[in-house]
């Protein structure tokens, strides 16, 4: 077996979030931050952050023969997760979908969505920019996601407060892929 070093990949992935539909950045800029003007930087994160793809296949069978004749895609599920080390008010609308935020004179505050459950979430796009091959950078966009998994925040004496927060994606349309990957190769 042959292994070639510069395959591998560590380091760690900064994570922007945008409006579903923000202008992405164009595949040649994959080493350049994107546009503060459509995506802005969620800060420092701790434990990393989790791409996760899980896909099922479906079995296809026949009476005719015993082994099974193929199989066919029925569900994807892609996110990512990460714990959120600056657990700001901007961060938790973010991670909660939306809400109201206001500030004053020596304060801020933020209320969550609490209209009808029936209605549309604001969806959101979330770009995760790490190193790929040969420590070059490596892009992951998701274009169409919502922060579906509970969300946690522990005050305690000797560890930091965090948001812990899971993005999944969604289908887009028939003519846009539901997320993208991006690697540098120069």
């Amino acid at each position: 077996m042959s292994v070639t070093t510069t395959n591998l990949i560590m380091g760690p992935a900064t994570l922007y979030i945008g409006d579903f539909g923000a202008t992405e950045p164009v595949d040649t800029a994959v080493n350049d931050a994107p546009a503060a003007s459509a995506w802005t930087d969620l800060g420092g994160t701790q434990d990393g952050a989790k791409l996760t793809v899980d896909q099922t296949y479906t079995d296809l069978e026949v009476d005719q023969i015993v082994d099974v004749a193929g199989a066919r895609l029925t569900k994807r599920l892609f996110t990512i997760e990460t714990n959120l080390a600056e657990p700001t008010l901007e961060n938790l609308r973010y991670i909660l979908n939306d809400g109201t935020a206001a500030s004053g004179s020596g304060f801020k505050n933020f209320e969550p969505i609490y209209a009808s459950s029936a209605t549309q979430p604001t969806y959101r796009a979330v770009l995760l920019d790490g190193y790929g091959p040969n420590q070059l950078r490596r892009r992951f966009i998701i274009r169409k996601c919502l922060s579906n998994d509970k969300v946690e925040s522990t005050y305690k004496k000797d560890s930091q407060t965090l948001f812990t927060v899971k993005w999944s994606g969604f289908f887009v349309t028939s003519s846009i892929a539901p997320f993208k990957l991006v690697d540098a190769t120069s």
